[in-house]
């Protein structure tokens, strides 16, 4: 089964606290652009992130807001930053790295949520039975071109409304030279 990458590129995810904090109490992100899975849309608002060594001025929200917030980077990214960013799953923050985030109306530091995310694998379910893969196992993906590539231990995750995407940071696609939308084949 061919499976489409999408690369991801560095991005935050907050929570109803922060986003008050950073544009004012009660403040509702504005819908910018659809995302692969059902769940996520690209906000129109940007964020300042910053760390001791740097900052990126407009970071993108992807919402809807999430119970805590996490910002997802590259490991260029985190030396840029100064940042011990480790490498994760999304949604796996305790005992990552700090940062200030800073809005239009107020300013977050964060004592932990800055990851650089593992690449991984969506499914949905009956896609996930056709390939015979469980959630949390991790695979191998095979991408052909002319700086053709093998990542390993990329984790699957698997959702009822999942859409088949494989997602890699900049970093990667980079290495590799993989475009937004090309596509890549499970190795057994």
């Amino acid at each position: 089964m061919k499976i489409p990458i999408e690369i991801s590129a560095r991005h935050i995810h907050l929570s109803r606290e922060d986003l008050d904090k950073l544009f004012g109490r009660g403040y509702e992100l504005k819908f910018y652009n659809k995302l692969s899975q059902a769940s996520d849309f690209a906000a129109a608002e940007k964020v300042i992130i910053a760390g001791p060594k740097g900052s990126f001025p407009a970071v993108r929200i992807i919402g809807p807001c999430r119970e805590k917030t996490q910002i997802e980077i590259s490991a260029t990214d985190a030396r840029f930053l100064g940042v011990d960013a480790p490498l994760r799953i999304s949604g796996d923050i305790r005992g990552s790295a700090g940062i200030r985030i800073k809005g239009p109306k107020g300013e977050a530091r964060l004592k932990e949520g800055t990851i650089i995310a593992k690449r991984h694998i969506h499914l949905n379910q009956k896609e996930a039975a056709k390939l015979k893969i469980r959630g949390g196992k991790k695979v191998s993906v095979e991408i052909k071109g002319p700086r053709g590539a093998v990542f390993r231990e990329v984790t699957v995750r698997v959702g009822e409304k999942y859409k088949l995407s494989m997602h890699i940071d900049t970093d990667e696609a980079n290495a590799a030279g993989v475009k937004d939308g090309e596509q890549g084949i499970i190795v057994r």
